[in-house]
């Protein structure tokens, strides 16, 4: 009975562990693609945050959850956008105005949600997607109901992080986007344009981060809320650095947060005389740490942060 119910609760910790993971692996990767072509992903919690504002507004209105996801993949890519604008053709500071829009965007999401359904906290009731088990794997013991019964956008986290892994070593386009994040003084002299690669760079990173938006709003709570992301998105930067820009690392990084979070949301059940607070804590905790030992030895791209000269 015993090694059934540690069974029971160890397969429920590699579920939980996937399904917080999943958000931030997304918000991780558009973190890879904007930092590694050289521009601050602080804006990443802006970028999942507009997502998830995006792809529940549409997906109650139209009742389509493509669409919804579609259009969250455009709110963190016009998040981008911004942030390619403002970064790029008026050379503003990237922290500072990644925080900027972080905060323009927490305001104009509690703004516009009041604006078109009324009310002072409107809520959004969103059907939530069912999973899709893998036939045989999804009844392995402990991990089978975590890692394989899942729903389609939490498999397509994974495939993307090794997909991305490839695109970033193995092509020419994956190589010149890093290469603009070291040299662009280089890229530009090889003929390409290094502004135009980090404005792509950041649009695509900012799709990546508002699909990271969709699954908390579309594929786990089914709602809306202000600030729902809840410093997600600095979470997923903690795991890009730890992560050194290589996206399989990223997504080992975003597991880690994972697990320490379904560990201490277990721990409310558990019933054991621990501070909800201070478990609320834990995964910030555990990424200063780790980002304390790892600090010293880790590179950024060279040009991270700076401005353009040549356009």
């Amino acid at each position: 009975m015993n090694l059934a119910i540690n069974s029971t609760v160890a397969a429920g910790l590699v579920a939980s562990m996937v399904r917080i993971a999943t958000p931030l692996l997304y918000a991780g990767l558009g973190g890879v693609l904007c930092e590694a072509a050289g521009t601050f992903g602080v804006c990443i919690e802006g970028m999942m945050l507009m997502g998830a504002f995006a792809g529940a507004v549409i997906a109650f209105i139209t009742q389509s959850y493509a669409l919804g996801l579609v259009c969250s993949a455009l709110g963190g890519a016009g998040v981008g956008l911004l942030m390619a604008i403002a970064t790029g053709r008026f050379s503003t500071d990237h922290m500072v105005t990644g925080l900027s829009i972080n905060i323009l965007v927490a305001g104009v999401t509690s703004f516009l949600l009041r604006a078109l359904f009324g009310g002072r906290s409107p809520n959004l009731h969103l059907s939530v997607p069912a999973t899709w088990p893998i036939p045989w794997l999804a009844k392995w013991p402990v991990i089978g109901a975590g890692l394989f019964d899942q729903t389609p956008l939490t498999y397509a986290a994974f495939v993307c992080a090794a997909l991305l892994h490839v695109w970033m070593r193995g092509t020419q386009t994956g190589l010149l986007v890093q290469a603009t994040g070291e040299n662009p003084s280089a890229v530009f002299a090889a003929g390409a344009r290094p502004a135009a690669i980090r404005a792509r760079a950041l649009i695509a990173g900012g799709a990546f981060a508002g699909i990271g938006g969709a699954v908390l709003a579309l594929d786990q709570l089914g709602t809306f809320t202000d600030a729902m992301t809840n410093g997600r998105g600095f979470i997923a930067l903690a795991a890009v650095l730890i992560g050194r820009w290589r996206p399989l690392r990223v997504m080992l990084a975003c597991l880690l947060f994972g697990a320490t979070d379904a560990v201490g949301l277990n721990m409310q059940g558990w019933g054991l005389p621990v501070s909800s607070y201070a478990i609320q804590m834990a995964p910030y905790l555990i990424a200063l740490g780790v980002l304390c030992c790892v600090g010293r030895a880790t590179r950024m791209p060279a040009a991270l942060g700076t401005a353009l000269t040549r356009r």
